[in-house]
């Protein structure tokens, strides 16, 4: 990963320290040399360039492109999840599919390092790297095949108790970012003016593809295991945790209407780590059609296997894992679905970090205007 930019005014000088980390492979595909890839990082660091038109998943646009990016990249988890703190419930009250899923949480966090060394965490930071590719929109019944160039990008993640975040992400020279600054979560992308969620303020998907335990053991603390199930060479334990009606009602716009949210955690039975977290999410919008009473369903299914467990500081977190996105509409006579793929490497990790203040965290300067704005796939 390539954090520095040399000086190309002045040899002697000092490095410029980049924004997000990138991969070399994506440093040499924007310019010919250091003075033009200076010049191309300093136009994507304020969201204006585009690298290679030609690949970007074969899409129609950059809008549809950027869309894309944010479902793989920084979707939000539905309800709200505490994260200064790990929550240890008793196990006597409880019903006994909710008693076992406790249980299983319990095994979990000495996993992952235990609840003293979970509860250091004041603040983390994190740099890795993503590859990605997709599949064109296809009809139902189609078999969906990778097409276009596998894109390359970096990505960087600040987390602050309580509730405080921020993330960005730029791939194939287009850049994503989300955050939270406790009261409300928020996003903005190359081609999109910034905007607020409704609702309360969210986690980042992220965090539950093995980088933040805490809340990982906060989500699934009110799950009910519903089985067992064998997942990648290992014999799991499979925890479902379903969003309750009014948390999908307060993020309903008057276009959208989310049904469902479901989410999977599976857990190792031999050494209680999380292998994979699933979740899949329903939504009926209003179609641009005259008819209010015509729909369109949109599905979104997000699969992440999660591996390469590596201790830092006493702390348990996964340093690698592959997420697969399936996405489909139904309704209105068209059927489709798309598939994409995304492979994540982590390349540094840090806890407690000196100096992160709340500035760090303040949502762009024009995100107040737009407050009631919603994201129609987040």
């Amino acid at each position: 990963m390539r954090k520095l930019c040399p000086n190309v005014e002045n040899a002697k000088g000092l490095a410029t320290v980049l924004e997000v980390p990138i991969p070399e492979k994506m440093w040499t595909k924007i310019g010919r040399n250091s003075s033009s890839r200076w010049k191309n990082l300093r136009a994507l660091m304020k969201a204006q360039l585009s690298i290679d038109k030609s690949s970007h998943f074969k899409t129609h646009s950059k809008h549809e492109f950027i869309a894309l990016i944010k479902l793989v990249g920084s979707p939000l988890i539905p309800q709200q999840v505490q994260s200064d703190h790990t929550f240890v419930t008793s196990l006597k009250i409880s019903p006994k599919e909710a008693c076992s899923a406790k249980y299983i949480v319990q095994q979990y966090i000495a996993a992952m390092g235990g609840v003293d060394a979970l509860d250091s965490m004041e603040s983390m930071y994190v740099v890795g790297q993503v590859r990605m590719i997709g599949s064109e929109m296809r009809k139902e019944d189609a078999k969906l095949k990778p097409i276009g160039k596998t894109e390359v990008g970096g990505f960087v993640l600040w987390q602050k108790n309580p509730n405080l975040w921020h993330f960005e992400l730029v791939v194939s020279g287009y850049k994503v970012s989300a955050g939270s600054d406790g009261n409300i979560t928020w996003n903005q992308s190359s081609s999109q003016p910034s905007h607020a969620n409704k609702g309360p303020p969210r986690p980042l998907r992220r965090f539950f593809q093995g980088l933040d335990p805490r809340c990982t053991t906060n989500l699934f603390v009110e799950a009910k295991c519903v089985g067992e199930k064998r997942m990648n060479n290992e014999e799991c334990f499979l925890l479902k945790l379903e969003a309750a009606q009014d948390i999908l009602e307060s993020q309903n716009t008057e276009q959208t209407e989310i049904i469902r949210h479901t989410m999977w955690g599976y857990f190792s039975q031999r050494t209680g780590l999380l292998i994979k977290f699933e979740d899949n999410k329903l939504m009926r919008m209003k179609s641009h059609m005259k008819d209010d009473h015509d729909f369109v369903f949109w599905e979104t299914s997000i699969e992440s296997l999660i591996e390469d467990y590596r201790y830092v500081n006493g702390i348990n977190i996964a340093h690698g894992g592959k997420s697969v996105v399936m996405l489909c509409r139904y309704g209105m006579e068209i059927n489709h679905k798309r598939k994409i793929e995304e492979t994540w490497k982590i390349e540094e990790v840090g806890f407690n970090v000196c100096g992160l203040s709340m500035d760090c965290f303040l949502p762009p300067s024009d995100i107040y205007k737009g407050h009631d704005a919603m994201e129609q796939i987040d």
